[in-house]
């Protein structure tokens, strides 16, 4: 190693000296390569404890909610806690103007109380396995279009294989950008019923106010029940299904964390991108975030300035705002966080320490390079869809108009409940007053090149009208209209291809296809990262550091593991990492919105004021860890994780050691909501307390 390579390596060590701490989302089949580490800062079981496929373990308390959150298992009745924003959507459903669960809490005092939601889905995995050799099969003197045909082939055999003779699904999903590929069989329940939500100035207190914030008050749980047939293998909803039986469940520990106590998370983390160059960050932090956030700004107060004299509205409309906050809130946050630590710096201080190792491997050098060159060429490409989907894929209506011209689709089958759940949840007003912003918004920044047909010519003046033309003559947003076309009174055919909602969506559509496809740019970044990141495990191996080398998060089952730990979130400030039912009653005497409380939950609290509310601890977590179990070295469930601090949504990118936390709502909190506002103490003695 000559000596340029030296010094910049030794810098680069410097900068990253802490950076291994508790960072890290790991493979549940691998735990045994972490085990040894785990115990040392206080886990006290074994591996298989973990992750079995011999005996019950943990994973078989742990289930993917919905398309996007975690849940667990924490009674041997099937009763599954996951966070009251992962179960929103449920309980928005079930709300009426006349029972508004949202506002005053749902408890189901006995099982036929329980409320069942069509759609929503819990998954199990069964097992995992390493199929990268099987995938890659034949595919060595491969490459493109042959290349990607073979290896569908494979998966789709593969896939084929797991699921034969059973009842399970499987998926083969890619890591590290296509150098590794695992196979997960899962096992699918559909049948998932409300059991309990607290009112939301529990379950949301502090709002878009304390999202991504610390101190946290914030009771951010829900209740499930998970039901099955009589032989406990899924089975769709009926009334003769039974309490599913899990093989294992969580103890719910009634002792509480303390300062520097091990934590484990074990959940469904989203997506990451921590591979990703200086000039990708780079991209984030300068032209993606500030789109977002500002055209997200007006979008939320729009839905804001609705809601003043409507509680129907704040109804139809809380699960979309709170969607749109969340992102809006977080990209704030992780940009401030990336330039706070100088993310695009260290990378580059990496990528020129490894094109100084890759000097002479032709396979290698120069590859980052190539990646810098990429990213100057489709910044335009990549900026212009960030706003097309910002913008028109926002409005309600288009969104619509895309489900109505897509695939799913079948005459005769009557209206989806996905429509009926469109129009029980929509407002007209409100979306036109969105259209006419989002529309004007993609106006003033799109080139005519990049434009529709339909759109050419406009300027951002031109929005109003053409949405006034547009809302007036379409006819999709007529439940009846649309049913009788489905119903066959009318050629479903003719109706999709005269209605201007429609036409205005394929138009769009099928222009951003043609001039802004970005599959052939996805692909080539696809290939260069693949190139990059098996450069970097061959660098990482050399350099000392490979075992902690793990795989970007994709909606797979991770374990990551930390201790309960305040931070510094700037000069002369700390966080202490507890909060309690006294910082609840503080915020409410500010007579902020967002710290309301109603009913008889003052007084409530007023008289258990030391009560244990959120934590902080130091695992490594993103979206889709919503609602994970917080386990601690026993194997017991302390909190449900539901949240980040601001700083901390760089995560995704970069984990710095010293600012990223993730908050946890403390288990006793959860028990006492239960137990003294629900008064479903019952629930409780389903649980083992420990």
């Amino acid at each position: 190693m000559n000596r340029k390579i030296i010094i910049l390596s030794g810098a680069l060590a410097a900068l990253f000296s802490t950076a291994r701490a508790d960072e890290g989302m790991w493979l549940p089949k691998l735990v045994g390569e972490r085990i040894e580490d785990m115990r040392a800062k206080g886990f006290m079981l074994t591996a298989a404890d973990v992750y079995s496929e011999a005996e019950p373990s943990m994973k078989d308390a742990v289930v993917k909610f919905g398309r996007g959150c975690t849940g667990e298992l924490i009674s041997p009745e099937g009763l599954l806690v996951t966070n009251h924003h992962c179960g929103y959507s449920q309980i928005q459903r079930h709300s009426t103007v006349g029972s508004n669960f949202l506002e005053n809490g749902f408890w189901a005092m006995s099982r036929a109380e329980e409320l069942p939601n069509p759609g929503l889905e819990v998954t199990f995995l069964v097992r995992m396995e390493d199929v990268t050799d099987r995938v890659l099969a034949g595919t060595e003197r491969a490459s493109g279009p042959q290349f990607d045909s073979l290896v569908k082939a494979n998966i789709e055999s593969i896939v084929d294989q797991a699921e034969e003779g059973t009842h399970y699904k499987a998926s083969v999903s890619k890591f590290y950008y296509g150098n590794r590929y695992w196979l997960y069989v899962n096992e699918i329940f559909t049948d998932v019923r409300l059991v309990g939500a607290p009112p939301s100035a529990i379950g949301k207190f502090g709002g878009d106010t304390d999202n991504w914030m610390w101190p946290r008050h914030t009771g951010d749980f829900s209740l499930f029940r998970i039901y099955a047939g009589p032989d406990n293998k899924p089975a769709d909803y009926s009334p003769d299904n039974v309490p599913y039986r899990p093989e294992r469940y969580f103890p719910v520990s009634t002792r509480g964390v303390s300062e520097g106590d091990f934590t484990m998370v074990y959940g469904f983390p989203g997506s990451t991108q921590q591979f990703i160059t200086s000039d990708a960050v780079r991209q984030v932090v300068d032209y993606f975030n500030p789109f977002r956030i500002e055209v997200r700004t007006r979008r939320l107060g729009i839905i804001e300035d609705a809601w003043k004299d409507s509680e129907r509205l704040r109804i139809a409309y809380a699960a979309k705002h709170s969607g749109i906050a969340n992102a809006w809130k977080k990209w704030q946050g992780e940009s401030l966080g990336l330039r706070r630590v100088g993310t695009v710096e260290k990378k580059r201080l990496l990528e020129a320490c490894f094109e100084e190792w890759a000097l002479g491997n032709p396979e290698y050098e120069g590859i980052t390079y190539r990646l810098a060159e990429f990213y100057d060429k489709t910044i335009p490409c990549f900026h212009m869809r960030d706003i097309y989907n910002e913008t028109l894929r926002a409005i309600e209506l288009v969104g619509f108009a895309a489900k109505l011209a897509g695939p799913d689709i079948t005459p005769g089958d009557g209206l989806p409940r996905w429509a009926e759940e469109f129009y029980e949840d929509y407002d007209t007003t409100i979306d036109k007053r969105m259209a006419r912003y989002l529309l004007g918004k993609y106006l003033e920044n799109t080139p005519e090149e990049f434009r529709c047909e339909l759109l050419a010519g406009l300027a951002a003046g031109d929005a109003e009208q053409f949405v006034e033309d547009l809302y007036r003559q379409t006819r999709i947003l007529s439940p009846e209209a649309v049913g009788r076309a489905l119903s066959g009174e009318e050629s479903w055919e003719v109706f999709t291809e005269n209605d201007p909602a429609i036409r205005f969506y394929r138009a769009v559509d099928a222009s951003f296809k043609e001039k802004l496809d970005a599959r052939a740019y996805l692909a080539r970044a696809d290939s260069l990262y693949k190139i990059w990141v098996r450069g970097l495990m061959e660098y990482r191996e050399e350099t000392g550091s490979r075992e902690d080398f793990f795989p970007d998060a994709n909606l797979t089952l991770r374990f990551a593991y930390g201790r309960v730990e305040g931070y510094r979130p700037e000069d002369a400030v700390w966080h202490h990492p507890f909060s309690s039912v006294a910082g609840i009653l503080e915020k409410y005497r500010t007579g902020i919105e967002d710290y309301s409380l109603t009913g008889d939950l003052p007084d409530i609290f007023e008289a258990n004021p030391g009560v244990p509310v959120n934590f902080l601890a130091s695992n490594h977590t993103t979206g889709g860890n919503s609602g994970s179990p917080v386990i601690n070295g026993r194997g017991e469930l302390v909190g449900i994780n539901f949240d980040r601090t601001w700083y901390s949504t760089l995560s995704d990118i970069e984990f710095d050691p010293d600012i990223c936390r993730n908050i946890s709502l403390d288990v006793r909190y959860m028990l006492f909501v239960i137990d003294r506002v629900g008064g479903a103490s019952y629930l409780i003695d389903e649980m083992t307390l420990r």
